[in-house]
C-alpha cells in the first residue's frame, strides 16, 4: 500500500513554498550566502541589461544602429543579437562572465570546477539567444541553458 506524504511546500517546515532542500544551490555543494553561493533572480535580471546596453552601444558605434532611425531593419536585429552573441562568449570564456556579470558581482563557473573553456559560453549563450531555455529554471535557480551548458551562475 502506498504511503501518503505531504508536498514538501505544504508542510509545515517549509512555510510559504520555500526551497525543499534548504536553498537553492545546496544539492549542488554550493553555500547558501556569500561567494560561490547561487546568484539570484534580481541580479540576472540587471546583467542581462547590462550586456543589452552594451551590445546596443557597440552596434551605434559600429553604425549598424541607429536609435533615431525608427524601427529597426530586420537585418540590424540580428547583426544586434549576434554582437550580444559574440560579446558574450568573449567574455565569458576570457574573464568567466558577461561584462554585465562582473558589473553586478556574478561569475559562470562549470558545475565540476576548473576553467570555463570555449563551448561552455557558445553552448549556453546559443541557448541564451532562444530566450526560452533561459526561461525554464530548476529548484537551484539554474536555467536549461546553464544546466545544459553544465553550468551555474554564482556569486563572485
Amino acid at each position: 500500500m502506498a504511503r501518503s506524504t505531504t508536498p514538501p511546500s505544504a508542510s509545515p517546515a517549509h512555510p510559504g513554498g520555500e526551497h525543499p532542500d534548504g536553498w537553492p544551490g545546496k544539492d549542488l555543494g554550493l553555500p547558501e550566502a556569500g561567494p560561490r553561493s547561487v546568484g539570484h533572480i534580481g541580479r540576472r535580471v540587471v546583467a542581462l541589461l547590462i550586456d543589452g546596453v552594451l551590445a546596443d552601444l557597440v552596434a551605434f558605434v559600429t553604425g549598424v544602429w541607429s536609435p533615431l532611425a525608427g524601427s529597426a531593419d530586420i537585418t540590424h536585429t540580428w547583426i544586434q543579437l549576434a554582437i550580444f552573441a559574440a560579446l558574450q562568449i568573449l567574455f565569458i570564456c576570457t574573464l568567466s562572465g558577461s561584462f554585465g556579470h562582473i558589473c553586478v558581482g556574478l561569475r559562470v563557473v562549470p558545475i565540476r570546477g576548473g576553467y570555463v573553456g570555449v563551448w561552455r559560453p557558445v553552448v549556453r549563450t546559443v541557448l541564451l539567444c532562444l530566450v526560452v531555455p533561459a526561461l525554464i529554471i530548476d529548484r537551484d535557480s539554474r536555467g536549461a541553458h546553464d544546466r545544459i551548458a553544465g553550468t551555474v551562475l554564482v556569486r563572485r
